[in-house]
Formats: C-alpha cells, sequence, structure tokens
C-alpha cells in the first residue's frame, strides 16, 4: 500500500556526491548553509532518496538548534522520513526525538509551540504521541490563539487515530467546553470541526441550542456549520427541516463565500421551488457584487446547473441573469449568452430581445477593443432568438442592418446569414428587408459580405420595381464603365474619378491595375474612305490601396474589384443574370428588357477585360472566366429549362439547406434530451437493494468498483477480449532474456502502462527496473522502482503517463537489471509506444461560418493525396470519417447526386479543446481511380501531422 504524501515538491538533483555536502553543512555552525542543507535533504527525501546516514548528524546539529527556520524544517524532514521498519514497528531511534518535541511544546515562544503542534496533527504513530498528550492538552489554555488553535487541530487528529479515544478518552468533554469560553474564531472554528468529526451528535445540540445566534458567528465558523449540516441531512433526510432555518439566515451572510456555500447547500438539500429561487437568487446577487472574473464564471456554472435541473425557476431569474452582460469579460459574457438562450420562452422573449438590442446599440461606442468580437456574439443570440420565435424577427433585423458595413467582417457576416435566413423563413418580412438591404448596401465593405448580400439581392427581388432597384443599385456600386481609360493628354484616370494627375494616383492603390491607353491613328473604312480610329493599349498603375474613400461612396463593388477580388466579379455577373432573367419575366416591355440585357453585358465584358490585362499581378482565375462567360451565354440566348435552374433551382437548394440545419438541430436536441432522461418503459436498476438478493457490503463495493472500471476502460467483457488484445502491444522479442509486452489505457489526459514482464532466464534477476522515457507533450509522473524476479517469475509494473495535448507522442525505454553471474547492468531495450491521436480527438460540430473562420485562422496544415483502392467517391468520404473519427459537417442533401466530385468538410475537437479540421477533395478520374487531396488544419502543428499520417495509413481501405 502506498504511503500518503501531505508534502510534495519536485527536485531532479540526487547525487551521493550531494548527500555528503548537505552533512557537511549540517555540521558546520553557519545557520544559513544549514537550512539550504535541510531544504535540499527534504526535497531528496521527497524524490524517493533514503538517507539514513543523516538522521544521527541532524540529531546531534540539527535539534539544538533555536533558529526558527531550522526547526520548521527540522519537523518537515521529521514527517517525511520513514519511523517504523517493515513490520511496522517504530524505529528505536526515533525515541531521541520525543524529548525535543517536548521541549519545543514547553518552548517560551508560541511560534515554536504551534509548529510543533501542526506537525503533531500529522504524525500517526501512537507510539510517539503517547509521551506527549499531558503537554499537548496543557497547550489548549495557552494565552495565545495560534497555539490553542494548532492545539485543538492536534487533539483531533489524535483522537481520529485508532488508538485516538484510548489516549484522549475525554477529549470531546475537553473540546465543548473550550467552545463555550473560547473568543478567537479560528480556534473556535477548529474546535467545533472537532465535534462534527468525532462527536457528531455533541456538535448537532451544540448548533441547535445556539440556532438564533449562527447568522452573528464569523465565516470561517459558518463555513463549519454547513458542512455539518450537509453531512448530517445526507445521513438522516428526514432532519432537513430542522435545518432549513439555520441555511436561510446564512444567505443574508456579510461573507459572499458563505453566500455562495450556503445556496449550495440549499441546492442539494431541497428541490422545493422556494428553496431553489433563494439559491438562485443568492447566486445573481454574486454575479452582481463580485469582481474577480473567475468567481463570476465559478456562478455562472452553478447557474448553468440550476438550469439543467430547475428550468422552470430559472426561467424567472433570465433578466437578472441578463445583468452579467455589464462584464467587459468575453467569457463572462459568452456563458451568460448561453444560459439566457436556454430559458427563453414567448413570455420573457420582448424583455430579452429588448436587452440584447440596447447592448448592440452600446457597441457602437468604439470605447472597447473587443466590441467588434461581443457585437458578433449578440448578433447570434439575436439570430437564435429569430429562429425560434419568428414573430420578433422584424423587431430586430432592421436594427442589425446598420452593421452590414461593420468593420469586424465576422460581425457583418453574421448579421448577412441572419437576414438571408430570415428572409427565406419570414416571408412577410422580405419586401422592408428587401428595401433596407438596397439602402445600406454601399456600406458593405467586406468581399465576404458583398457576395452573400448579392446573393440574396439576385434571389428575393421580384417585383418589377425591386429588381429595377437591384440593378441600378448594382450598377452604381461598380461606377461608370471601363473601369479605366486614358485622357487624351495622356494622363491616367478613372472613369469615377473627376480627374487624376498621375502624381496624385500614387496614393490610390497597392494592387496593379489596368488601365486603357489609347492612340490615334488612320483606318481604311469598308467603302474605301480614311478615318481615324483609337487603338487600345493596356496600362497599369501602382498605389497602396484602391478605398471606397478614393473610388467614391457609392462604388463599394468597384474598390473590391480593383484589389483583385474576381470572386466577386463571378457573382456579380450571376447576380446580374439572375436580376435580368426575372426582368424578362415582370417587364413587359421588350426595348426595356434589351437595355437591361446589354448593360449587364457591357460589365461582364468589362470585369473580363480588367482580369485579363497582362498587367495585373494577379490575373483572374479560370474559374471566375468561366462564371462570367457562361453568365454572357445565358444572357444571350436561353430556354425555359435554364431559366428554372437559375430563377428556382437556386432557391431550392437553399431552403433544403435551411430544413437539413433544422433537422440536424432536432436531431441534437433529442440527443441530449435522450442522454438527460430515462424513456418510461426502461428497465430500473436498484443498485441498493442488491444487498437483498443475499450480497454482502464487501460484494457491492466490488460491483461498483467494476463498473468504474468498465467506465474508464480498464475492465472489459468477454465480448471485448479482442478489442483489449488489440491494445496490448509487445516491447520485447521472444528470444530475449526478459519478455515484456504492455497494455495500453489511454482516459482523456492520461495513459495507464500495465506491464508485464516474465523472467525468461534460470536466474534470479535483481534490482530490475522499468526505465521509461517520453518525448512530445507526455510526462511520466513516477519514477520507476527496483524489483527482484525468480527464475521463470513475472511481475505486473504499472506506468502512470500524463499528456498535455495531441502532439505525436513516442513511449521508449530500456528493462535494466542485474544477475548473480554477470557484475555488469544489463539492458533490454523496448520496442517505442507510438500514441494513437484517436484516443484524444472525438466528433463535434460547428456552424459553417465558424469552420471557415478557423480554416482562414490556422497557420498548420497537412497536404495528403488520395492514394485509395476504393472506387466511389461516397464511399470513400465514408472511410475516412470512420477512419478518422470526425463527423462531415457537409450535409448529406450536399452529397446527394451521381457525381464523379466530392468536396466535403469534417470537423473534431480533441480533449484539450484543440480544433482538426479536414477538407475532402476529391474526383473520379478517367481510369475509374480516385484522385485529389485532403486537407487537414489545425492551430498546433501535432494534430495536423498526426491526423495526417493516421489518414495516409488508413486510406487505402
Amino acid at each position: 500500500m502506498e504511503k500518503s504524501c501531505s508534502l510534495l515538491v519536485h527536485f531532479d538533483k540526487g547525487t551521493p556526491a550531494l548527500a555528503n555536502e548537505i552533512k557537511e553543512a549540517l555540521e558546520g555552525n553557519d545557520t544559513a548553509r544549514k537550512v539550504d542543507a535541510m531544504k535540499k535533504a527534504v526535497m531528496l527525501l521527497l524524490n524517493g532518496e533514503t538517507l539514513p546516514q543523516l538522521f544521527i548528524t541532524i540529531v546531534r546539529y540539527v535539534l539544538p538548534s533555536e533558529d526558527h527556520t531550522v526547526q520548521k524544517l527540522l519537523l518537515l524532514y521529521l514527517e517525511i522520513i520513514d519511523k517504523t521498519d517493515s513490520r511496522g514497528k517504530i524505529l528505536p531511534e526515533m525515541i531521541l526525538i520525543c524529548q525535543n518535541l517536548r521541549n519545543n511544546l514547553q518552548h517560551p515562544n508560541e511560534y515554536i509551540r504551534g509548529v510543533t503542534l501542526r506537525f503533531l496533527s500529522r504524525l500517526n504513530e501512537a507510539e510517539l504521541i503517547e509521551p506527549l498528550i499531558h503537554a499537548i492538552l496543557s497547550n489548549l489554555e495557552h494565552r495565545h490563539a495560534f497555539v490553542r488553535r494548532n492545539a485543538i487541530s492536534a487533539v483531533m487528529a489524535i483522537y481520529k487515530l485508532p488508538q485516538g479515544e484510548h489516549l484522549l478518552a475525554d477529549a470531546p468533554d475537553l473540546i465543548e467546553k473550550i467552545l463555550g469560553t473560547e473568543q478567537d474564531l479560528s480556534a473556535r472554528r477548529n474546535a467545533f470541526l472537532m465535534l462534527c468529526n468525532c462527536a457528531q451528535e455533541r456538535a448537532v445540540n451544540y448548533l441547535l441550542s445556539h440556532a438564533e445566534s449562527v447568522s452573528g458567528w464569523g465565516d470561517l465558523l459558518q463555513m463549519v456549520v454547513l458542512e455539518l449540516i450537509r453531512k448530517v441531512c445526507r445521513s438522516n433526510p428526514g432532519e432537513k427541516g430542522k435545518y432549513m432555518k439555520i441555511i436561510l439566515s446564512l444567505l443574508n451572510s456579510n461573507s459572499t463565500a458563505v453566500m455562495y456555500e450556503c445556496a449550495g447547500t440549499l441546492v442539494s438539500l431541497s428541490s422545493a421551488p422556494t428553496a431553489i429561487r433563494a439559491a438562485a437568487n443568492c447566486y445573481c446577487q454574486l454575479l452582481q457584487s463580485q469582481s474577480d472574473n473567475n468567481v463570476k464564471l465559478i456562478v455562472l456554472d452553478r447557474l448553468q446547473e440550476l438550469k439543467a435541473s430547475h428550468r422552470e425557476v430559472m426561467v424567472e431569474m433570465i433578466m437578472d441573469v441578463l445583468r452579467a452582460l455589464s462584464s467587459p469579460n468575453l467569457d463572462i459574457r459568452r456563458k451568460t449568452l448561453d444560459i439566457a438562450l436556454d430559458l427563453i420562452t414567448p413570455r420573457n422573449i420582448d424583455e430579452v430581445v429588448m436587452t440584447l438590442k440596447k447592448e448592440v446599440v452600446k457597441t457602437q461606442s468604439k470605447e472597447l477593443e473587443k466590441n467588434g468580437e461581443y457585437r458578433q456574439m449578440l448578433v447570434q443570440a439575436i439570430h437564435s432568438c429569430a429562429l425560434k420565435f419568428p414573430e420578433v424577427a422584424s423587431q430586430v433585423v432592421h436594427l442589425l442592418m446598420d452593421f452590414l458595413g461593420d468593420s469586424n467582417v465576422a460581425s457583418a457576416i453574421d448579421v448577412i446569414i441572419f437576414v438571408r435566413e430570415i428572409i427565406e423563413t419570414n416571408p412577410k418580412l422580405r419586401e422592408s428587408i428587401m428595401a433596407r438591404l438596397l439602402d445600406t448596401f454601399y456600406q458593405i465593405q467586406a468581399p465576404r459580405v458583398a457576395t452573400c448580400a448579392l446573393w440574396v439581392v439576385g434571389e428575393y427581388s421580384l417585383s418589377l420595381p425591386e429588381v429595377e432597384a437591384a440593378i441600378s443599385t448594382i450598377k452604381q456600386s461598380l461606377g461608370e464603365l471601363p473601369f479605366f481609360r486614358v485622357a487624351e493628354d495622356g494622363e491616367v484616370i478613372d472613369s469615377s474619378f473627376s480627374k487624376t494627375t498621375p502624381q496624385s494616383t500614387r496614393g490610390l492603390a497597392s494592387h496593379s491595375a489596368p488601365v486603357v491607353a489609347s492612340s490615334k491613328r488612320p483606318a481604311v473604312l469598308p467603302d474605301g474612305t480614311y478615318a481615324t480610329q483609337s487603338a487600345a493599349a493596356e496600362i497599369a498603375i501602382t498605389a497602396p490601396s484602391v478605398s471606397l474613400a478614393s473610388v467614391g461612396a457609392a462604388a463599394n463593388l468597384r474598390a473590391i474589384l480593383l484589389t483583385g477580388d474576381f470572386f466577386l466579379g463571378a457573382v456579380v455577373a450571376a447576380t446580374l443574370t439572375k436580376l435580368v432573367l426575372r426582368f424578362e419575366e415582370v417587364q413587359p416591355s421588350k426595348i426595356a428588357v434589351n437595355k437591361a440585357v446589354a448593360e449587364a453585358l457591357l460589365i461582364m465584358v468589362s470585369m473580363l477585360r480588367l482580369g485579363q490585362s497582362s498587367a495585373l499581378p494577379q490575373p483572374i482565375d479560370n474559374d471566375s472566366v468561366d462564371r462570367i462567360i457562361l453568365c454572357i451565354r445565358i444572357l444571350l440566348g436561353s430556354d425555359d429549362v435554364i431559366k428554372s435552374v437559375w430563377l428556382k433551382g437556386c432557391r431550392e437548394s437553399f431552403v433544403k439547406m435551411i430544413k437539413d440545419k433544422q433537422q440536424q438541430e432536432i436531431e441534437e436536441k433529442k440527443a441530449k434530451a435522450q442522454i438527460l432522461h430515462a424513456q418510461p418503459d426502461d428497465l430500473i436498476d436498484f443498485y441498493h437493494l442488491k444487498s437483498r438478493k443475499g450480497m454482502s457490503q464487501l460484494e457491492l463495493e466490488d460491483e461498483v468498483q467494476n463498473d468504474l472500471k468498465r467506465a474508464t476502460g480498464e475492465f472489459t467483457k468477454d465480448t471485448d477480449s479482442s478489442r483489449k488484445l488489440n491494445r496490448v502491444l509487445q516491447l520485447t522479442g521472444f528470444s530475449d532474456p526478459v519478455y515484456a509486452e504492455a497494455y495500453v489505457t489511454v482516459h482523456q489526459y492520461d495513459i495507464v502502462l500495465d506491464v508485464t514482464v516474465i523472467n525468461r532466464t534460470n536466474e534470479t534477476l535483481q534490482n530490475l527496473c522499468l526505465e521509461l522515457a517520453t518525448m512530445g507533450d507526455l510526462k511520466l509522473v513516477e519514477r520507476p522502482q527496483n524489483y527482484t524476479l525468480a527464475p521463470e517469475g513475472r511481475k505486473q509494473i504499472r506506468a502512470n503517463i500524463k499528456v498535455s495535448s495531441t502532439e505525436t507522442g513516442v513511449i521508449f525505454g530500456n528493462i535494466v537489471y542485474e544477475t548473480t553471474s554477470v557484475l555488469d547492468r544489463n539492458v533490454v531495450v523496448l520496442n517505442d509506444i507510438h500514441i494513437d491521436i484517436m484516443d484524444y480527438i472525438s466528433p463535434a460540430s460547428c456552424a459553417d461560418v465558424v469552420f471557415r473562420n478557423m480554416w482562414a485562422e490556422f497557420e498548420w496544415e497537412n497536404k495528403v493525396a488520395v492514394n485509395t483502392t476504393i472506387q466511389d467517391v461516397k464511399e470513400f468520404l465514408s472511410h475516412v470519417v470512420a477512419s478518422t473519427n470526425m463527423k462531415c459537417l457537409t450535409p448529406s442533401s450536399a452529397l446527394e447526386g451521381d457525381s464523379g466530385f466530392l468536396a466535403a468538410n469534417l470537423y473534431a475537437k480533441s480533449v484539450f479543446g484543440e480544433d482538426a479540421l479536414v477538407n475532402i477533395s476529391v474526383e473520379k478520374l478517367p481510369d475509374g481511380k480516385l484522385g485529389g487531396y485532403i486537407r487537414i488544419r489545425s492551430k498546433t502543428q501535432g494534430i495536423a501531422l498526426s491526423l495526417g499520417d493516421k489518414i495516409t495509413l488508413k486510406q487505402k481501405g
């Protein structure tokens, strides 16, 4: 059995030379050197060294010292050393320290007395304590509270020993008398705690006889009172009523610690709505009064627990909880919003939304740096409210649309996604939302927000005025065409500028943007006459940035295009195509339709000319070119099938995506409900009734222990034996003199190695030691012990390793032993143990926007080429998902159909909170095989490399 340890200090220096240095320093007269030597001796003992030669030196040279630091270190030393032999008998030399301890207990200095009494409270050997009983009891009446406090603790510790009642038979009487007369708060607390632990009935009687005055006791004593009440009510639930008045009186304590403990006690003892409401009120008061962020987070955790078990009561407290949003800490705000969103009902939705709107307005001030991030959280919360209760959507959607041009891009993206979903789920708001979106369109600065807004404009502009307004807004945002031209005097100007000299263009853009220079030359016309025509030649200008201010307040799309973002150009072309096709349906005038087609074609051709300029540092990509050309061909002539795809198919796909999302949320809620609540027809297993079936208490405890082992993976059923065998790793060869194999159990932050070592020789192996070392974020917890192994004998050695991240980890080492025939130490090198990343990651889900943000933010990427024998893209995706223990975020509706291409996103989280992102892009090649790439991204290098290695090994099928 391992000994209990009350002190632990890491120290990795242990050499025989150091032991000699310590001995020399202790024998000297220099107090500073003596203190340093005692510290080293204590740390060596804590790390497994025995140092038997030091005891007599310490008795001779350290015991007589009067220095307080030396005396304190001496007591630590005496606490650590072994005081008994292998049979449990007191070592004879321990008698030498008894006289010293008695002298300390009678020392004129109260500090020496106090620390000695504190040492005795940790001493478990009754033979050493018995001669000191009289001196300990005499300190109960010492004039100094520090001595009395520690004397009471020593009496309690001695009384709890197996022989304690024999050594101190009248201790409860003595302590009860002291409790009645003691004035010092901490000493009273220790006295009451002694009665609680050793004479519970006396403590209960004392408490009930002083019930009226408990609220005036100090906070230390009140905390022990609450502990006693919990203990008594747990063993005898019928007595809860006696103590409820005391608990309610302590709820108004001046000590916040007592208030917190009191609320927790109230919740544990009663589930009555009145009690839960009182506890919740107490937590909300603490939330407002405490300035420490950690305290607020702990209180929010308690409120989260109350919400899970007493939701009806917590619904009434939602506005009190929302007051925590006044804290500037984002973690507190996030947790507060999470709690509040689960408590929304039709009765309180208006109040909640009003509060959230006020908070959104507050974020417009630029006083705090993280206002943008907080605004994003509020937008997501309002989005959630609007989806649950559509009637409030009209109150918030117009307010949020003011933030489409927010400098915090993530917040603006959340707003436009909210608008996109609300306009589909609330048809009544469509017209007002479209009008507001077109009014605020010029404020949009971020390309991702602009592309989403353009999609909304193209899909939901249905009436003739809406379509005309939409086309006009896009034209204004693009500015005059062409995008660049050259004046007659050779000056480079933008079509949207009044006039710009070559020098003034230097402040325009960091990107090279194409411009058109013209020269005049004669040309022969078809009828044989001469005329002058302009030949266009492209040149480029270079400047720091193209900003909205320089291009014009309304020409925001033009500014983005001039930075080389041609994906936006393709989206503009697609949006114009949809608008013009719908314009044909709602506009009876063919002239107006032809004019709209011509203007749209001019814009598209201008974008192609801009993108295909050789002077551009980043020419237009092929995908955007193909997309724009497709739009041009559709406008030049389209049939009903193409119109149906463009005007109805896109919307239907979006509606399907929304339904998939809602279905997924419903399934997640059902899964949570199944975890929290059992079904009415489930069998109930009454553990405590097993004793009625003839099981003894010991058998019952064994059964519970097996359940714990089964939960942590240590114990498996017969059906799981093959899985257990798969986790056994052979560490040495069969021909080695020592055979070793390990069973590896991974449980969150711990790895347990159960190593079986077998002596295959006919000799006794002495000082056999399993020496392990780790690479990566692994740390060995214990130092190895030495064993003696008989011929053909075996030994189970357990090693515990702590894990702090999913970095690639390797455990390696040796088995070292000695034999009588060979004097040198023998070494058997062990095979390396590689830690499997699959033990640390589990499937998780996140929003598409969050996934994209993380994908852009994470710096580590591992690109794995597809190399598999599987020939179906969907089968390959399923295989990768199963092999990597990840969740596919791409909805099943997006993977429907029979196609040779597939792109999907996978996501998982590690037990350490790390995110693992995977994108699979695969296509079926002409020869039937699959080609493409799997990209893994993460914040840390380890998870990207480990997951990449795993996919490389498993992808072949």
